[in-house]
């Protein structure tokens, strides 16, 4: 076998000059402020740097230090972006193929066997902007950062040697890409059209379109906790809201929900929930309604009418400066469905906004119980899965929060 240690050294000629290594260029942090990175934040935001290097350097891997001139790591350039250095290592190391394959083997390591589950996490993975996710026999990527954009033909071959999966589908759809000034659009790496099909995931089959589909097709990272509330509902009135795809509902179906509601404003997901529910041979029925605007209905009456409701909203608070308002809207939604469940009844809600903290949450959830006159006791802590991997230093990383409630 060839190592490193194995490879002698080049003799180079006493008459040949020996060039001096070509400096790596390097961002310098301000004097007068505390950035994050210091502590081990990955990311340095432009005003926290002295000055920015050249624009020729986008996209490359350059050097971070301190304001003594300190090393704090490598990591990927960009200066069109607010984020403009992103940690690779607290070492010194090159972005080649061979580094990138490295991360990717460690990253697919720390995964539990399965054929549905996420095996890059970004950051947490030590690939900045890069997430991969498995469905069957595809992979569905995304790439957020120029660096790694420039190395799309790399990482298609690694995924494809380290997995070899049926497909590779690149979604490159995300409007946080015009962040790093890169374009939006969506191909595979045969360059043949991906098919929507049937892929189970916790032993439910669903119809994903993962060319066309939000996000990379399914959100994997709830996926268990479909099962976990699904121990509540056996013989229960069950209300989905924001039911996506239906997984909420269909697993309560079948764990014997006498009656089971699934709610959501997109008629693409209320048809696809249909379908779902036809293929699993559950019963369910799905109707396309604002939520507010059906819990605010007072010909709906006032009176306690649900055993189970589960409470899954997108994002209310996409930035720091609309957490005000979100936390009055998942306020004023907890109340709502605290008021509709009949004594006994199960709240699960869920929030997928990292600028909500869980002490916020808590917050919320006290609130709503307090106006609502209910006693509420906690019955399961939620979180996001270990497959998207928290970085402790990084609380962006950290974005799924949620309770099990008893509500008496």
């Amino acid at each position: 076998m060839i190592t490193p240690e194995s490879v002698p050294a080049p003799v180079i000629p006493a008459s040949v000059p020996v060039s001096a290594p070509a400096a790596v260029p390097f961002l310098k942090l301000k004097a007068n402020i505390k950035p994050r990175v210091v502590q081990g934040h990955p990311w340095v935001f432009v005003n926290e740097i002295e000055a920015l290097i050249p624009a020729i350097h986008d996209g490359t891997a350059i050097e971070c230090r301190d304001r003594t001139g300190r090393f704090i790591g490598t990591g990927i350039y960009n200066s069109k972006s607010q984020i403009v250095w992103r940690r690779l290592s607290r070492n010194r190391m090159t972005l080649d193929a061979a580094w990138i394959r490295a991360a990717l083997v460690r990253a697919i390591g720390r995964r539990a066997p399965g054929t549905a589950r996420r095996l890059v996490w970004s950051e947490s993975d030590e690939l900045p902007g890069l997430v991969v996710d498995q469905f069957g026999d595809a992979l569905v990527v995304q790439i957020q950062t120029l660096a790694l954009d420039r190395m799309t033909a790399v990482i298609s071959d690694l995924l494809a040697e380290l997995l070899q999966p049926a497909e590779i589908i690149f979604r490159n759809d995300a409007n946080i890409r015009r962040l790093e000034g890169l374009p939006l659009e969506t191909h595979t790496r045969s360059g043949q059209p991906w098919l929507p099909r049937w892929v189970t995931i916790e032993g439910m089959d669903y119809w994903l379109d993962l060319e066309g589909g939000q996000k990379t097709g399914f959100y994997l990272d709830q996926r268990a906790q479909h099962p976990l509330v699904a121990k509540y509902c056996a013989g229960k009135r069950v209300l989905d809201a924001f039911c996506n795809q239906g997984p909420f509902a269909l697993h309560a179906a079948r764990a014997g929900a006498s009656e089971v509601l699934g709610l959501d404003s997109s008629a693409e997901a209320i048809a696809a929930a249909r379908r779902n529910a036809e293929r699993n041979a559950v019963r369910a029925v799905f109707q396309g309604v604002n939520v507010f605007d059906w819990f605010n209905d007072e010909a709906r009456g006032t009176e306690a009418a649900w055993d189970v409701i589960v409470l899954d909203p997108p994002p209310f608070a996409k930035s720091k400066s609309a957490l005000d308002g979100a936390l009055r809207g998942y306020k004023e939604l907890n109340l709502r469905a605290l008021k509709a469940l009949a004594p006994g009844g199960v709240l699960a809600t869920y929030t997928c906004s990292h600028h909500m903290q869980d002490a916020e949450l808590r917050g919320v959830l006290a609130e709503a119980a307090a106006d609502a006159r209910r006693r509420v006791q906690v019955l399961e802590f939620c979180h996001q899965p270990t497959d998207h991997p928290v970085l402790l230093t990084m609380p962006e990383s950290e974005y799924l929060r949620g309770y099990v409630l008893r509500v008496e």
